[in-house]
C-alpha cells in the first residue's frame, strides 16, 4: 500500500520532503494510465496553490479527492451524470469540503461515481469505469459509488477519498481496491452541499490507506475529537455474526476471513460466534426496496420528467421504481427501522463490534458487468451481493470500518467491524489494533 498521511506529514516536518514535491508525485499518479477515468477534473493549479498555504495545517497542503458528489465552490456537482452536466456551478463549499480546506487539503480533483451514487459497482456509462488497481492483468470493477475516490487513494493520487455511504458506498470500493473505508454514524458529519440518494441513510466520510488516517479524516469532517484508548485486542469482546453475513462466500473470502479471524485471536482477541438472528429482521424490512428508491425518487421526479433519456438505464430503473411505494408503507418502514435497530442494540449489548467480511466476492471483470441489457442480470446480481453486508448497518443508523485482510498477493478482501450508532470511537479503536495484528499478513 502507498505511504499513509499520518508518515508523509511525519516526513515533511523532518525536512524529508515538502509539500510541494508530495502534490506533484499524487497529480502525476492521477495523470497516470492507473487513474483513467478515476477522475472526471483535475485542478492542478488550485491544488499547488493550497499545498503552498497547507503548512501547520492537519493536512499539510497533502492531496485530497472529493466525490462528484459534493458541491466545490465555482464548480459543477454533476454526480457523475449528464443530467446536471449544464447545471450552475456551486456557489459555495459543501461543510465536508469546507472542513478539509480549512484542514489545509489540496484538493487534486472530483473523482468518478456511479452515477448519482445509485450502486455498489461503479459502473459508469458516461464518463467510463476506472479499473481497480489491484489486477493489472484484468481490469476490475473499483465497487461504488465511490469509485474514484478509491481509485485515488489506492493509486496514491490522494490521501484521502472523500465520498459517501448510502448502502456501502464507501466500504464497498475500499474493500475491493484494498484501502481502508470508515462510515461513521450518518448525523456525525453534514451532508448539507451533497447530492442526496437517499436523505435517511446517506454519510458523508472518506477512504484512507490506514486506520490512523480515517481517524484524523473524521475528527476533520465531523469537527470532534475522537477518544483515544490503548486497550489491547484482549480488552475488546468481539462478536461474529453467523447469520446471512457469512452465506455464500467466495473461497477467497472465505480464507481471508477466517485467516483474520485467527490472527486476531492470536493477538489476543475474545471472539463469540453468534446467530444474530436480528439480522434477518433487517434483511425482511429492505425486501421491498428500503428508503433510498422512495426517496431517490422524490429528488429526481422533476429531473426525469424532462431528462429521463440522459439517465443510466439501470440507475433510472432503479430510481423509478421507488414510485411505488405508498406513503403508508413507507412510514411503516420507519417504524420498523426503529424496531429494528432497539433489538440489534439489546442483542449486542455484551459486545464492543461485530467482526464479517465486507463483501461476500473479490472485484469482478468489469466485462462482467459493463453496460448493456445482455449483462444487466450479472449486473444487479453482483450488485445485491455487494451490497449485502454493508448495507445492514446504514438501516442500524450504524458505523464500520473495513480493513484489508487478505494476504499478498491475493485479491483485496475487506475485514468489517461494525456496530451500532455512536460507537465510532470504539470501532476506530479497534481498528488500530486489528489493522496492527493483521499487518503482516497484508501487502
Amino acid at each position: 500500500m502507498q505511504p499513509d498521511l499520518l508518515g508523509t506529514r511525519e516526513r515533511l516536518c523532518q525536512g524529508e520532503s515538502t509539500a510541494s514535491d508530495e502534490l506533484e508525485s499524487a497529480l502525476a499518479a492521477a495523470q497516470s494510465p492507473s487513474c483513467r477515468h478515476a477522475f472526471l477534473k483535475t485542478d492542478p493549479e488550485g491544488a499547488r496553490r493550497a499545498a503552498a498555504a497547507g503548512a501547520g495545517k492537519p493536512l499539510a497542503g497533502l492531496a485530497v479527492s472529493v466525490k462528484d458528489l459534493f458541491d466545490v465552490a465555482g464548480e459543477v456537482t454533476a454526480a457523475g451524470s449528464l443530467v446536471l452536466a449544464d447545471a450552475p456551478p456551486a456557489q459555495h463549499d459543501a461543510p465536508a469540503v469546507a472542513r478539509l480546506k480549512a484542514a489545509g487539503a489540496a484538493i487534486v480533483g472530483r473523482t468518478n461515481m456511479t452515477e448519482f451514487a445509485f450502486s455498489g459497482v461503479g459502473v459508469n456509462p458516461h464518463h467510463g469505469t476506472p479499473a481497480n488497481p489491484a489486477d493489472a492483468t484484468t481490469p476490475r470493477i473499483p465497487g461504488g459509488s465511490s469509485s474514484g475516490a478509491a481509485v485515488s487513494v489506492a493509486t496514491g493520487a490522494a490521501f484521502i477519498g472523500l465520498g459517501s455511504d448510502t448502502g456501502g458506498s464507501i466500504r464497498i470500493p475500499a474493500a475491493l481496491c484494498g484501502v481502508v473505508g470508515f462510515k461513521c454514524t450518518a448525523r456525525l458529519v453534514p451532508t448539507e452541499g451533497a447530492i442526496p440518494l437517499s436523505t435517511t441513510l446517506d454519510t458523508a466520510c472518506a477512504m484512507t490507506r490506514s486506520v490512523r488516517d480515517a481517524i484524523l479524516a473524521h475528527e476533520i469532517l465531523a469537527a470532534r475529537s475522537v477518544t483515544r484508548s490503548s486497550a489491547p485486542l484482549a480488552g475488546y469482546r468481539l462478536a461474529v455474526a453467523r447469520t446471512h453475513m457469512l452465506d455464500a462466500l467466495a473461497p477467497g473470502v472465505a480464507r481471508a476471513f477466517e485467516r483474520a479471524l485467527a490472527l486476531l485471536r492470536n493477538g489476543g482477541a475474545h471472539i463469540d460466534e453468534i446467530a444474530l438472528d436480528e439480522v434477518k429482521r433487517i434483511v425482511a424490512i429492505q425486501a421491498a426496496g428500503g428508503f433510498t428508491g422512495a426517496e431517490a425518487f422524490a429528488w429526481h421526479r422533476k429531473l426525469l420528467e424532462a431528462r429521463q433519456q440522459d439517465y443510466d438505464p439501470r440507475v433510472r430503473m432503479r430510481i423509478v421504481r421507488g414510485d411505488q411505494m405508498k406513503a403508508h408503507e413507507y412510514l411503516e418502514l420507519m417504524t420498523e427501522r426503529g424496531h429494528a435497530v432497539a433489538g440489534m442494540e439489546s442483542a449486542l449489548h455484551e459486545y464492543d463490534a461485530v467482526l464479517s467480511p465486507t463483501l461476500p466476492i473479490v472485484a469482478p471483470p468489469i466485462a462482467d458487468v459493463a453496460p448493456g441489457a445482455e449483462r444487466d442480470e450479472a449486473f444487479f446480481r453482483t450488485n445485491n451481493l455487494l451490497l449485502r453486508n454493508p448495507s445492514i448497518v446504514n438501516m442500524l443508523d450504524g458505523c464500520a470500518i473495513s480493513i484489508p485482510c487478505h494476504a499478498r498477493g491475493e485479491l483485496p478482501v475487506g475485514l468489517m467491524l461494525w456496530h451500532g450508532q455512536l460507537r465510532d470511537d470504539t470501532i476506530l479503536n479497534l481498528a488500530l489494533q486489528a489493522e496492527a495484528a493483521l499487518a503482516p499478513n497484508i501487502e
